[in-house]
Formats: C-alpha cells, sequence, structure tokens
C-alpha cells in the first residue's frame, strides 16, 4: 500500500513537500549533496532536478518513508534542545553510547542502509522519551 494513500494526502504535494524538507533538515545537519542522496536513496540526477524543480519530485514508499524519519528525528531534537545549535549540530556530534560505538549518527545513516536509519531514528526518538525508549 502507498504511504500516500494511506494518509488521504495528495502524493505529489507529499513528495514535494517532504523532499523540500527533509532536504532542508539534512543541509541544517550539515549534510553535503552526496550525503543526502545515499541517506534518502535518490540518485545524483534526480537529487538536483528536485532542488531545481520541486514540481517535478517523485518519490517511492521507501523514499517518503525515509522523509518521515528524517522529520521525525528534527522534530525530537526540536524537542529535547532549545538551543537550535544543538538541534541541528546533534546528529555530528560523536556519539559513545553501545550502539554508536563513537561515530555520529550522520556517519552512520550516510550509509543509505534503510536499517541504519531505523535504528538511528529509534535512538533519537528515544532522547524525548519516545515510543521506542
Amino acid at each position: 500500500m502507498s504511504l500516500a494513500k494511506d494518509s488521504g494526502f495528495n502524493s505529489k504535494a507529499l513528495a514535494m513537500t517532504g523532499f523540500k524538507a527533509a532536504d532542508n533538515i539534512l543541509s541544517s545537519w550539515g549534510c553535503t549533496a552526496q550525503q543526502s542522496q545515499k541517506i534518502l536513496k535518490l540518485s545524483k540526477s534526480s537529487y538536483h532536478k528536485f532542488k531545481a524543480d520541486p514540481e517535478t519530485t517523485k518519490l517511492s514508499d521507501d523514499q517518503l518513508e525515509r522523509v518521515s524519519y528524517i522529520l521525525n528525528m528534527h522534530q525530537a531534537l526540536r524537542i529535547v534542545f532549545s538551543n537550535p545549535a544543538n538541534v541541528s549540530g546533534f546528529m555530528s556530534m560523536k556519539n559513545n553510547n553501545d550502539y554508536f560505538a563513537g561515530h555520529t549518527p550522520l556517519e552512520i545513516i550516510e550509509s543509505g542502509k534503510f536499517g541504519d536509519l531505523y535504528e538511528v531514528a529509534r535512538r533519537v526518538d528515544a532522547l524525548r522519551g519516545g515510543l521506542w525508549g
């Protein structure tokens, strides 16, 4: 089933708005274009096409779910931190918890593996006392 259809939203509008929001968040976290492409599972040409002309944005259910995780992590960080520098900087900070083992959350999600994105999102959500905590 399609995430867009399940949510009752127009899939084109959802993809366009979601991509723009996720790309802005990833940029605020210090991601390069290449990192953003890996995290969102977009080809270089699609990524630059969507940036240049958001009306052309088309995302698969997998890509929409990736966008959702990015948005949810950002929201959790906004709840946990009152300082905007911490909201944007957390993902680039070394983390010594067992899962991260001295890596930054960004280093883990830039693998592009869905499981890595999911696991980091779980741990970020847990910071705010979320459901996965």
